[in-house]
């Protein structure tokens, strides 16, 4: 006598099968109805060309959308904007962060205090952190800033960092948002430092080993899941970027020249130029195309780069 299928899983197994899909059953309706139906939604947007939001009209479907948004200079400008936030905050904040979690490792004494301090930016309001980002660098008629004070003190001149030159609002741009992301990196690293087995670190100092070897050999290995998890995260926040320039730069980006994606994507439906839901899809598809990709690409590396005890 041949079983089929269900008769060879046990009544025990299928309860159990049963009571996952009940408990996932909510997280999957939410996710239903607040993220895989909007994406459709945009996807077909996307596509509507001259969508008119009022009436729900449009004048016919193809890819006119893509090649608009694809060929505006608001858009290459604000595309341009978050590659360089992305290049240059993600590998130097992950970095910075390990020094710092490696220097609070070997700290015994007050390593808690240090640890809090380390993490006061990440709790704190990110316009409120702009703000004082604002003081420091921006040129008034009563002040150049306290970082202009330092420059003219050293025998340099001052720059304006918030309304000057585009280097310099790109570099206060990215200082900020590395500012804005380390506490929460050192936090993660720290504590995948303190998982570390010590065995490891004392078969090595019996051998002898170099410390810059056990740090290749041994600590890198094994926190890479936590390095390859911030450098994910990092990148897909990165690309997401808009209310870190807003509280430097104001609400007008464009005039700034400090566009990002996202903030494209929020002009497009509700700036000065708004009412555009259609090229606003497009550019969402794009950003997510170009998200999935690094995201595929870095699961890629991670699987000969990253160790998994």
């Amino acid at each position: 006598m041949k079983l089929t299928n269900e008769d060879e899983i046990p009544m025990s197994n299928k309860k159990q099968i049963y009571t996952a899909f009940l408990c996932l059953l909510p997280a999957i309706i939410f996710l239903g109805v607040f993220l895989v139906y909007p994406m459709i939604d945009v996807f077909i947007y996307s596509f509507e060309e001259g969508y008119n939001y009022a009436s729900g009209s449009y004048m016919g479907v193809g890819g006119y959308n893509y090649s608009y948004v694809l060929h505006d200079p608001y858009f290459i400008k604000a595309l341009k904007n978050t590659f360089i936030i992305v290049l240059v905050t993600v590998p130097l904040s992950t970095g910075i962060a390990l020094l710092i979690s490696l220097a609070l490792s070997s700290i015994e004494k007050l390593r808690d205090l240090f640890q809090t301090i380390y993490f006061l930016p990440y709790v704190t309001n990110t316009l409120a952190v702009g703000l004082v980002f604002m003081i420091l660098f921006q040129k008034t008629a009563y002040t150049d800033g306290m970082v202009n004070v330092l420059i003219n003190l050293f025998g340099g001149e001052s720059v304006d960092f918030i309304d000057g030159p585009y280097w310099a609002k790109m570099f206060v741009m990215c200082f900020y948002t590395i500012w804005i992301v380390l506490p929460f990196k050192i936090l993660i690293l720290t504590s995948a430092l303190a998982s570390v087995d010590r065995i490891y670190y004392k078969a090595a100092q019996i051998d002898a080993t170099p410390k810059w070897r056990v740090f290749v050999k041994i600590t890198l290995p094994m926190i890479s899941p936590m390095i390859f998890y911030l450098v994910i995260t990092g990148f897909i926040g990165a690309f997401k970027a808009y209310s870190d320039e807003v509280a430097l730069f104001g609400t007008d980006l464009n005039a700034a020249g400090m566009n990002t994606i996202v903030g494209y994507i929020y002009d497009m439906l509700y700036g000065n130029s708004g009412g555009y839901p259609s090229y606003a899809s497009a550019a969402a598809i794009i950003l997510f195309a170009i998200v999935f990709t690094i995201t595929v690409i870095n699961l890629l590396v991670s699987e000969k780069t990253v160790y998994y005890q």
